[in-house]
């Protein structure tokens, strides 16, 4: 059915147009481009009138499911504007794939992923102007599907409206990529295997809101959550996954149902190997970590997102106590992952592994 698949157009007048922000006002999430993309789903029709039309508000009843169990997922993907003043996507048919995992979890419809990226490329190519030229500057992407059909009682939603919004930004961290601190939460957990946090549902965020201010009170960027079982085995960090250096080898917790497979830790994985660095999937704990950080064994710490691309992780607080990390410099691995990640979503460098699509 996905063959027949047609997108209306409904441009915003020229007189109409928004006036771009200035690359020193950018922020992250505050503007948005003139133009979205839109399409609705029923059981009767599938989906149907998609369409890329004006940024606007939608009209939700009260009773919209959304608002009251949670049937809500999102991904988080970036336009760049790199060599020769081209545009670039990273792994976008990655995302909405990832997408559709999400969308079987939380029981709503599957959106057609090759058919995504390439109105994806046309909404891009439409605001071409909306990405940033300055350096480190991207546009973010925000697919998100949500469940509108306006009836009480706990089951799936018999209709979703699906919607991509896009905003130009600066650095996700302030701080750049340098060394950020992050709070280990021994208390409140992030998610349970067997549960959603696998998935990248809005349900999850909302959760860990409570902890990330006790971290922010605390000076810190973010949270590092442990498993919800034992307190003990590191998990992930709030808006990214992790990584340990300890004796030249990469170690990342493996995905076993708690942890969103994140698409920047897959391809740390697979583009660390491809320089010989022993990157593996393994189970560790705090006190693991902690006590390779007292004997000089633990090299670097990072954190890998969309958004923030590298995050290097310069104190650890846990239990009402600071750990330095490498002296609070940012690691070697770390800075090349970032450097050479940058070059390949830019199209400065060969792309091996085939990430990146060109907007046109």
């Amino acid at each position: 059915m996905w063959e027949d698949f047609e997108v209306a157009l409904e441009k915003v007048a020229e007189d109409k147009l928004k006036k771009k922000p200035t690359p020193d006002k950018l922020g992250f999430g505050v503007h948005f481009t003139d133009h979205m993309f839109l399409m609705k789903w029923n059981r009767a029709d599938g989906w149907h009138d998609s369409r890329i039309c004006p940024y606007r508000n939608f009209n939700l009843d009260p009773a919209s499911m959304v608002f009251h169990y949670g049937q809500a997922i999102f991904e988080g993907l970036k336009a760049y504007r790199g060599k020769d003043d081209q545009l670039f996507l990273f792994r976008p048919k990655d995302n909405f794939e990832r997408m559709n995992a999400s969308a079987v979890r939380m029981c709503m419809p599957r959106i057609p992923a090759e058919k995504m990226v390439s109105i994806l490329r046309a909404l891009i190519y439409l605001e071409k102007d909306w990405v940033p030229k300055a350096e480190g500057a991207t546009l973010y992407i925000r697919p998100t599907m949500i469940a509108v059909e306006p009836t009480l009682g706990v089951k799936p939603s018999s209709s979703y409206y699906f919607f991509i919004i896009m905003t130009p930004v600066g650095a996700y961290y302030a701080e750049g990529c340098n060394p950020i601190k992050i709070y280990v939460s021994d208390q409140y957990v992030r998610a349970v295997k067997g549960g959603v946090g696998n998935v990248k549902t809005a349900g999850n965020y909302a959760a860990s809101l409570f902890m990330s201010e006790i971290a922010r009170k605390a000076g810190c960027t973010q949270v590092l959550w442990l498993d919800a079982c034992e307190h003990k085995y590191i998990e992930e960090v709030g808006t990214s996954n992790i990584f340990f250096r300890i004796d030249n080898q990469l170690i990342t917790p493996p995905l076993e149902g708690s942890i969103l497979g994140g698409l920047t830790r897959d391809s740390v994985l697979k583009l660390a190997a491809s320089w010989g660095i022993d990157a593996i999937e393994k189970p560790i704990s705090i006190d693991e970590v902690l006590d390779a950080n007292r004997s000089g064994r633990l090299q670097e710490v990072f954190g890998t997102g969309t958004a923030a691309v590298i995050s290097p992780v310069g104190e650890l607080w846990y239990k009402e106590k600071n750990y330095v990390i490498n002296n609070g410099q940012t690691g070697e691995v770390a800075a090349r992952l970032f450097t050479e990640l940058q070059a390949i979503q830019n199209g400065f460098q060969a792309d091996p592994f085939k990430w990146v699509t060109r907007v046109g």
